[in-house]
């Protein structure tokens, strides 16, 4: 086994276990703490993948600004308290593998889905585009032509998620 696939085989472990343990803490602090290791972690595989700018990218929106908006939002809702749930039991493993199994009929629709590779980039396009243009340019010309309106819905998302969380907090004091 080479270097590389021992880091990249570390790494992936990392952030699958990371992952597991962000959805399986119970406090939201941890949770999300848990999320910023698998944030790392991804970042980490971007490198490995030679996508530098997207790696540093990774680190300073998400595990940086984001979790950090994560973190304000927990600590201004103040939802580390034990609240009651009626989604346990049965009912609550019952939409656990129906969440699942939608989860790993889309992951199949995705693998059969694929284009065929002649009509996928060749492995240096990636490189070669960067050589060019720079791999700041490669990035970015895509996500403000072809992915503009994605890109603005999710600021729009976040930004309706904060202004809740804000109104929700308002309405305690």
């Amino acid at each position: 086994m080479t270097p590389t696939l021992i880091v990249f085989w570390a790494f992936a472990v990392l952030a699958i276990g990371s992952a597991l343990l962000c959805i399986t803490r119970r406090n939201p602090v941890a949770s999300a703490l848990w999320l910023v290791v698998t944030l790392f972690a991804l970042a980490a595989l971007f490198v490995l993948l030679d996508a530098q700018f997207i790696a540093v990218l990774q680190v300073l929106v998400y595990a940086g600004a984001i979790m950090v908006l994560f973190l304000f939002v927990i600590m201004l809702l103040n939802v580390g308290r034990a609240t009651r749930s009626d989604m346990k039991g049965p009912l609550g493993l019952g939409v656990g593998v129906l969440l699942a199994g939608l989860m790993m009929v889309q992951l199949l629709a995705l693998r059969f889905g694929a284009p065929p590779p002649q009509l996928t980039l060749a492995p240096n396009a990636m490189a070669r585009a960067a050589a060019e243009q720079g791999m700041v340019a490669a990035v970015a010309r895509p996500l403000f032509t072809t992915y503009l309106v994605p890109f603005e819905i999710t600021s729009i998302l976040l930004l309706a998620g904060l202004v809740g969380a804000v109104v929700l907090a308002k309405r305690r004091l």
